[in-house]
């Protein structure tokens, strides 16, 4: 989120100052994955909604990326297949085909879900006596974060109102004026501040957004794996009873992941990671042989709730929290970092208004 609000700043001729505590675009973002993927399409709300466009405006965006910075993202609209083992899972998947067939669409573009009989990639999943149906659907898409992260890094790098400070640890913000204090002991003024530092975002925004309440968030361990193997990234994203697996450009296929509340170490990989490889090699036997060229480990930040952690408070009106979110934020960052921005800004009225959900006092008072 962080490196979308200093693009838009950038955009936007705002001069800003990038603080990163190691090298940039090092964070949890960095990771294997990159699955796109809509909420279910039925119970429609302003959240599903909302998270319904932010995805179909990546694909504009991740191409005018492209071509500013003459990199790729590894973006691509794949679509996504999902087997189904039982008579009800088959029945919800029939209801939810009308439900896209309302609710999926942009102007004048549509968007499927579909319940068949086949797989329509030979081997993508393997065919098994158990599987009744197969969801099929061409919303979805991937992004390598790698990639997209990194054209992102280039793209701020060359900016000429954003400036880059790498190495560069925040200890804490003061509650009596707008500073940042560093770790070496030194301080920085701001005008606004934007707080988006994954995990350690609810230990800085604390003291000020809920100094007795109970932790704003926590640390939820996700571990990867990318193997090397020919396959056409066009394949559909694969999921399969919590296994992901998706083909990436240039033969990598990133396989995918696990969520552990608890960990005992942060960024080591383990037996869970294992079981996860040789359940995708189950899945799709071409992988049966393919080398890990990759072990993937770290730390994704989940709030008091799922939602994202956006906002700013009365108490101190000069500082936004740009964060949360868990596992929907990667695909909804830009918009969020965007409203960021406008915040900052001191917009009266956001270009993207967020859902009623996404209300930081919702979220604070989840933290009392």
């Amino acid at each position: 989120m962080g490196l979308w609000a200093a693009y838009f700043a950038e955009k936007a001729g705002i001069n800003t100052l990038l603080l990163e505590r190691d090298l940039l675009g090092q964070g949890g973002s960095n990771g294997l994955l990159g699955a796109l993927m809509a909420y279910m399409p039925d119970q429609w709300d302003q959240k599903k909604q909302f998270q319904f466009e932010a995805l179909a405006s990546l694909e504009a965006l991740a191409a005018e990326l492209e071509a500013e910075t003459g990199q790729k993202t590894g973006y691509r609209r794949s679509g996504r297949i999902m087997p189904l083992y039982s008579e009800r899972q088959v029945k919800t998947a029939l209801l939810r085909e009308q439900a896209a067939a309302e609710n999926w669409s942009l102007g004048q573009r549509s968007f499927r879900w579909s319940v068949v009989n086949e797989s329509p990639a030979d081997g993508w999943p393997a065919g098994r006596d158990d599987v009744l149906a197969y969801v099929v659907e061409d919303f979805a898409a991937h992004v390598f974060p790698r990639s997209m992260v990194g054209v992102l890094c280039h793209f701020l790098k060359q900016a000429r109102h954003v400036r880059v400070c790498e190495g560069t640890s925040v200890a804490g913000i003061s509650e009596k004026s707008n500073h940042v204090n560093l770790a070496d002991g030194g301080r920085i003024a701001f005008g606004k501040l934007i707080v988006s530092a994954g995990v350690e975002a609810f230990t800085l925004l604390q003291p000020l957004f809920a100094p007795s309440g109970k932790p704003l968030g926590r640390p939820v361990k996700g571990q990867a794996a990318l193997l090397k193997a020919e396959l056409d990234p066009a394949l559909p994203v694969l999921f399969d009873d919590g296994l992901y697996v998706i083909a990436h450009e240039g033969g990598q296929v990133a396989v995918g992941s696990t969520s552990e509340d608890e960990f005992e170490t942060e960024l080591d990989t383990d037996e869970k990671l294992e079981a996860l490889i040789a359940k995708a090699r189950k899945a799709v036997p071409i992988l049966a042989d393919a080398p890990v060229i990759e072990r993937w480990a770290g730390l994704r930040p989940r709030g008091v709730h799922r939602e994202p952690m956006i906002g700013q408070i009365a108490s101190y009106p000069d500082i936004i929290a740009l964060g949360g979110g868990f596992k929907t934020s990667f695909g909804i960052a830009h918009v969020l970092a965007q409203h960021a921005i406008e915040l900052a800004c001191c917009k009266e009225e956001a270009t993207k208004q967020l859902p009623d959900i996404f209300d930081i006092q919702i979220y604070l008072k989840r933290a009392q």
